[in-house]
């Protein structure tokens, strides 16, 4: 399985409520119900562990993907396209890493 870690914050234009409505009310249940997809979850960084600074990211998500060339075939798709386009209205210069486990 491989993971994707998302990190990024918001375009300084961009409204955060607006953004957290719309991905309760659009993101997560739209990449949750691919196929290819076995979690999708938002995170909102809330500070850094014994630290009083930022964090670096506002926020993270992470895609536990059960097949990636399947999830490259439901991205393909309309819905997906006009997800995306919003996710970029939000975001600014989002990082997906792909990441692996190494405890499988």
């Amino acid at each position: 399985m491989t993971t994707i870690i998302v990190l990024f914050n918001l375009k300084p234009d961009a409204d955060a409520s607006a953004y957290e409505a719309w991905a309760k009310s659009t993101d997560l249940p739209t990449v949750n119900a691919l196929s290819s997809i076995d979690k999708f979850s938002v995170l909102k960084s809330e500070g850094l562990l014994m630290s009083d600074a930022t964090p670096p990211y506002a926020y993270i998500e992470i895609l536990q993907v059960a097949d990636m060339q399947a999830f490259g075939g439901d991205i393909q798709t309309e819905t997906m396209a006009k997800v995306a386009a919003e996710f970029q209205a939000f975001a600014d210069n989002p990082l997906f890493i792909l990441t692996s486990n190494l405890s499988d």
